[in-house]
């Protein structure tokens, strides 16, 4: 991903990556439509756009009506969320009506207190349904890693969210304690290689400078391939990392010291 020496440029490269592969996020309880209006606007930066927004099911049928059919700024949004125990059925409806909103990506959190409980049946029945009822979107599932904590268990929630047919594995809500880590991104990226499958990474929450984006994709790079993180594999979830992207870019510096470029 760098081949440079310096360490301004490296960041420079990275924060250039980093734009490309953001899912830029509003996912608060105050949001409104406003906000969803200058969400909109800032994914489409002077120096290129967000790989897509994630937001709130209710919102998703104004940003499609703001960013068009077909516009390269991708819409997500959470299913599930952020408890991960709502009954499967109603889940399912809440990730059809997105689609049909115009959503093109599905965030699902996974019963992950259920898992912890011992029942993978759970997972995999929900990620199962939610893949069936919408075949054509996106589909990252959202692991919670915080609350799993351990990485046993975090290992085999990966195993079973790919087995059930998502497309990307996710780290957190970004509604808890505990959300991306580097140690749950190893396993999940372990878990991606060992399988074999064209499946996506995803960590979320936490992530607010270049700098913390550049040790996530070195890591990615490492366990993975030189240049496998790209939109189709690899995405940040965050709503303060547009920022830093955006003074890096500018010619500034990153908020937290040193990536090791």
């Amino acid at each position: 991903m760098v081949n440079t020496t310096n360490h301004e440029n490296g960041l420079r490269i990275v924060a250039g990556v980093a734009l490309s592969l953001l899912d830029l996020t509003n996912l608060d309880e105050k949001c409104d439509a406003a906000a969803i209006d200058q969400l909109c606007a800032r994914a489409q930066t002077p120096y290129g756009n967000t790989a897509a927004i994630c937001i709130w099911p209710r919102f998703v049928a104004r940003a499609r009506t703001i960013l068009g059919p077909g516009h390269p700024v991708r819409i997500a949004t959470v299913v599930n969320f952020p408890s991960g125990d709502m009954q499967v059925a109603d889940v399912v409806a809440e990730a059809r009506d997105a689609v049909a909103d115009g959503a093109d990506e599905i965030d699902l959190v996974i019963p992950y207190k259920a898992l912890i409980s011992g029942d993978e049946t759970a997972v995999t029945e929900i990620v199962r349904a939610v893949r069936a009822a919408c075949p054509t979107a996106t589909l990252k599932t959202i692991l919670e890693t915080g609350e799993i904590k351990e990485p046993a268990l975090v290992h085999r929630a990966s195993e079973l969210a790919i087995d059930a047919g998502a497309d990307f594995i996710k780290t957190s809500t970004g509604k808890v304690s505990v959300n991306a880590t580097l140690e749950a991104a190893d396993i999940m990226l372990s878990v991606i290689r060992d399988s074999g499958r064209n499946v996506g990474f995803k960590p979320a929450g936490g992530i607010g400078s270049v700098a913390d984006a550049a040790l996530y994709l070195r890591l990615a790079e490492t366990i993975m391939a030189p240049d496998w993180p790209i939109p189709s594999t690899f995405r940040f979830g965050a709503s303060g990392l547009l920022n830093d992207i955006l003074v890096v870019l500018g010619g500034g510096q990153s908020a937290n010291g040193t990536s090791g470029y």
